[in-house]
């Protein structure tokens, strides 16, 4: 499959670069971004996987988390691909920023006029792989997925849905619980359907409860003043209670302000947040990746 270059500079010895595929499960043209640490001049590297957010692209992880350093220190090849297909000219693809183009949620869709294109949980488990490992110099049985938000949810969806697959796994304020959350209603009902039943398939907190897969080690990191948060669109809560009841180990943080009784509010949802703690995350893979 043919990638054209899209732009490439120079980042700490390595290249942040994106690229641009015309995807078949997708049928349309995809962007990712990937960041090549000096390591993979001369050899073979794991692969770190990142899922973004609703409206993002493969651009807001690249120019804002500021993971780049961190990556060229533990020689990660970092992806990150957009969050959705984008062009394929659907009847309201684009009248909601949370429905539709950049917000693709990581499932495949079952439902007219959607399941054509709308496949991104089967374009990140087994597309894109095998077009970064045809093109770059990965090891494909050291692989890792993190991500933020509804990133997040597909992150842990793809890893509790593929014991094995991943090395790891870590997220930013995902969304945990999707069926019960108004995002995931709206998200699911539109892709699969009206049948509740059928959404548990993409829902974290559900699948962990029949998890019985390699062992996961999950981080995640919440900001306690994320507006997201105190909606009840992210029920952490929730994908804890089922990861103990499971006895599934998650090292969860509440991330709030450093200084005591501070009149500003603490972390939030965004990419200061992320930018704050993605070091932690990218020890976090490189740990199970570099083993």
């Amino acid at each position: 499959m043919a990638l054209k270059q899209v732009s490439s500079n120079k980042c700490f010895e390595g290249f942040q670069k994106v690229f641009e595929h015309d995807s078949a499960e997708l049928k349309c043209k995809m962007k990712f971004g990937i960041y090549l640490p000096p390591k993979a001049e001369t050899g073979k590297c794991p692969v770190l996987y990142w899922l973004s957010g609703l409206t993002c692209t493969e651009q807001n992880f690249i120019t804002k988390a500021g993971f780049q350093r961190a990556a060229a220190e533990h020689g990660l090849i970092v992806v990150a691909p957009d969050t959705s297909p984008r062009g394929c000219n659907i009847e309201g693809e684009d009248e909601s920023w949370d429905f539709g183009t950049g917000a693709g949620f990581y499932v495949d869709a079952t439902e007219d006029p959607w399941k054509t294109n709308y496949r991104m949980y089967s374009y990140i488990k087994d597309e894109l792989p095998k077009l970064i490992n045809a093109n770059f110099p990965t090891d494909p049985e050291r692989m890792s997925i993190f991500g933020h938000s509804m990133g997040g949810h597909g992150a842990l969806i793809l890893a509790l849905k593929n014991p094995g697959k991943y090395k790891s796994v870590s997220a930013f304020a995902p969304i945990c619980n999707p069926i019960q959350c108004q995002w995931g209603k709206k998200a699911l009902g539109g892709y699969l359907g009206p049948d509740a039943s059928k959404w548990e398939a993409y829902d974290a907190t559900q699948l962990v409860k029949s998890y019985s897969g390699s062992r996961l080690d999950i981080l995640i990191d919440q900001g306690k003043d994320d507006q997201f948060l105190s909606a009840g669109q992210l029920l952490p809560d929730n994908f804890i209670a089922a990861c103990t009841e499971r006895k599934i180990p998650v090292v969860f943080r509440l991330q709030q302000a450093s200084h005591f009784c501070s009149p500003w509010l603490g972390y939030d949802h965004s990419y200061f947040f992320i930018a704050s703690f993605i070091n932690d995350h990218i020890k976090h893979h490189a740990k199970y990746l570099n083993a």
